[in-house]
């Protein structure tokens, strides 16, 4: 079984800066890509960054573009989520996930991914 752990999570000033982390944990295992999704109360959940774990190669959502930087420590399973310019618009539950099926051009698609954690809450305040 794999776990994933997410932390980092919080309540900050629009404006500000948080940096998540997921750890994953378990069963031995070579994930293709890793990603962060976001849910707001009401909301479907949205694609906002992935990472390959191979390669240096990443993708994100327009809407946080510029703004987050996802990167990852190989050696402690770990994928981190680094935001800045906080808006409030930005409020969600993030969870981290891993990827286990479709092609490259699926990273966005919550479907594809297999493993899922519990997920941290972010609250941006105007």
């Amino acid at each position: 079984q794999v776990q994933l752990v997410e932390s980092g999570g919080g309540l900050v000033q629009a404006g500000g800066s948080l940096r998540l982390s997921c750890v994953a944990s378990g069963r031995t295992i070579r994930p293709n890509d890793m990603g962060w999704f976001r849910q707001a109360p009401g909301k479907e959940r949205e694609f906002v960054a992935a990472i390959r774990w191979t390669v240096v190669s990443t993708s994100y959502a327009d809407s946080v573009k510029g703004r987050f930087t996802i990167s990852r420590d190989n050696a402690k399973n770990t994928v981190y989520l680094q935001m800045n310019s906080l808006k409030p618009e930005d409020t969600a539950v993030y969870c981290c996930a891993i990827k286990t099926s479709g092609d490259s051009t699926q990273r966005n698609d919550p479907k594809v991914y297999g493993y899922w954690g519990q997920g941290t809450q972010v609250t941006v305040s105007s």
